[in-house]
């Protein structure tokens, strides 16, 4: 039994970017049962809601990459957490993500400044929309969760 001087204080950054990035998943699954509609509604460029409404498998394939890409970012952030077993380079990953997380967040700043126009190339957006400021907020949100998450774990000993 350990002493509870070695028992490590709950994660709560990371529990809550790993709740995120599960919902995210669960959000990329959903997208393709809901239809063309949801992929216009969730910010999917033209293009690819029309290949949605004809019925093409290219939008459905980009769903299951982006969701099976934050169901391993929320494996490693349970991970980290402790609510999983270690996963190789927890640390750097945790990390990258992040980093990945915040630089969308603030990224799409000077875009929206200085080149709105190029927005619709990414997104379903023709300039600053509620979306866009949206979408930016919770990804910059999340990107701090994981960047204290990840700095409170690196305080801990890598055991």
């Amino acid at each position: 039994m350990q002493s509870s001087a070695r028992t490590r204080a709950p994660n709560l950054y990371l529990i809550a970017a790993g709740i995120a990035a599960l919902a995210g998943s669960l959000l990329h699954l959903a997208i393709p049962i809901g239809g063309p509609n949801w992929y216009a509604f969730f910010g999917a460029p033209d293009g690819l809601v029309a290949m949605a409404r004809a019925g093409h498998w290219y939008p459905v394939a980009c769903c299951l990459v982006i969701a099976l890409a934050l169901l391993l970012a929320a494996a490693y952030t349970f991970s980290g957490a402790g609510m999983l077993r270690r996963l190789p380079w927890q640390r750097t990953v945790l990390l990258g993500i992040a980093a990945v997380l915040v630089l969308r967040g603030i990224g799409f700043i000077p875009l929206m400044l200085w080149q709105p126009e190029r927005l619709a190339d990414i997104c379903n957006c023709q300039g600053v929309d509620t979306f866009l400021v949206i979408t930016s907020l919770l990804c910059l949100t999340i990107g701090m969760a994981y960047a204290l998450g990840t700095r409170q774990l690196w305080r801990q000993p890598a055991g």
